[in-house]
């Protein structure tokens, strides 16, 4: 049984993650690639909420006992496996496994673009992934 209570912990730290980004959304490309800080600040709670969202996959995978996942992008298969996410969903969020791995370990290979393009336009993805979650759960 999936403890309702680690779940909705996780759930108020990734929706605190999304408010702290959606007000420089709004920043332009220009001036993000100029502002260093502003660059640090998107990348690291990207990587934060990415993670507490691969926190809630591993909690529901393990208390669940669906298959273990064999790396970052592999929680969000098994959960589409198993009908918690949908498959488009699925490979969205696989994406952004990846970019959580890019961020960590290649992190001098970050591309401001990418990073940006993430903070334009997929931070719905992550608050799909929560609807999706809490849709189960009910």
């Amino acid at each position: 049984m999936v403890e309702r209570a680690v779940i909705e912990r996780l759930f108020s730290l990734i929706k605190g993650y999304l408010n702290d980004l959606k007000p420089v959304q709004g920043v332009s490309f220009s001036e993000y690639s100029k502002d260093i800080r502003l660059q640090r600040f998107v990348e690291r709670t990207l990587h934060i909420a990415i993670e507490a969202c691969l926190d809630i996959g591993n909690h529901i995978i393990s208390d669940e006992g669906f298959r273990e996942p064999e790396d970052n992008r592999d929680v969000f298969k098994v959960l589409g496996e198993n009908g918690i996410i949908t498959e488009s969903l699925q490979r969205r969020l696989q994406d952004m496994a990846s970019f959580r791995n890019l961020i960590v370990h290649s992190y001098a290979k970050i591309d401001n673009e990418v990073v940006f393009g993430i903070l334009k336009k997929r931070l719905g993805d992550i608050e799909a992934f929560i609807k999706a979650v809490s849709k189960t759960m009910k």
